[in-house]
């Protein structure tokens, strides 16, 4: 499945991008591309931080690029 089809990129890689190290939206932009484009995914790619990222590793999971 598509977490951000402008970029077509997966949730898979997404997910794959968050393991790797990724912890805002703004990353996942830098890394693989998804949520720079039209926008509509960002709430999609919050919440796949939210569940993927390791506990305990909270601090700006949620910043967005301005």
């Amino acid at each position: 499945m598509y977490a951000c089809v402008c970029a077509a990129v997966t949730t898979s890689q997404v997910e794959a991008t968050i393991l790797a190290g990724a912890r805002t939206v703004s990353e996942i932009g830098d890394k693989c591309a998804a949520g720079t484009g039209c926008g509509t995914c960002v709430d999609r790619l919050c919440e796949l931080l939210e569940q993927t990222e390791p506990q305990g590793d909270a601090v700006g999971r949620f910043a967005k690029s301005a």
